[in-house]
């Protein structure tokens, strides 16, 4: 689908001067570049993930082996775009922090990894193993690039900060029931 500056107006949410390395839950949506349908299909309100939609999955798994002072939590893999929370854990100590910026060889860095530094490894990792399985494996090929430029980070919760556990909850509910929702998904109708 072409750029269409009545639908596809971006605008960061990300508070301004918000260190999206702080400890705690963050909600982020990717979407396919042209909204192509690259991983699976939505069949009876069921997500049926093809390859790359495991694949995707796969790596959005292993990102704590990356970054260990993060885990992933409630993910969906849709047809054209993936919903996930993000937890940057609480609990890495000065000794893991420190063994993470000496085997990334990058003393004097801040040892947590932004959202936006997981989510570019994501994305990157992703469209690399993309682009070898359509060339090796006949996957569905895409023009370009796998993903959309940025991501979203929901305005409710603000700037994708989930800021309590109730509203955990009530994204993680969101997240689950998309594919049920996937008629009316303004990521499937635009």
């Amino acid at each position: 689908m072409a750029n269409n500056p009545q639908y596809h107006h971006r605008r960061s949410i990300r508070l301004k001067g918000y260190d999206y390395s702080t400890p705690g839950g963050y909600f982020i949506t990717l979407v396919t570049q042209g909204r192509d349908c690259l991983f699976g299909e939505v069949v009876e309100g069921e997500m049926i993930c093809n390859a790359a939609g495991i694949m995707v999955k796969k790596i959005w798994l292993s990102l704590p082996e990356r970054y260990p002072t993060i885990n992933v939590d409630i993910f969906q893999v849709m047809p054209n775009h993936f919903h996930g929370i993000i937890i940057v854990d609480v609990g890495a100590t000065l000794v893991v922090a420190r063994d993470i910026v000496i085997r990334n060889n990058r003393a004097g860095t801040r040892p947590a990894p932004t959202v936006g530094e997981i989510v570019g490894s994501f994305k990157s990792i992703t469209t690399l193993e993309c682009i070898q399985c359509v060339n090796v494996h006949a996957w569905i090929s895409f023009n370009g690039k796998l993903w959309q430029r940025n991501y979203y980070e929901h305005e409710i919760p603000v700037g994708g900060i989930l800021r309590d556990h109730s509203e955990h909850e009530r994204i993680a509910r969101y997240i689950l029931s998309n594919p049920l929702n996937w008629a009316n998904d303004k990521e499937n109708l635009l």
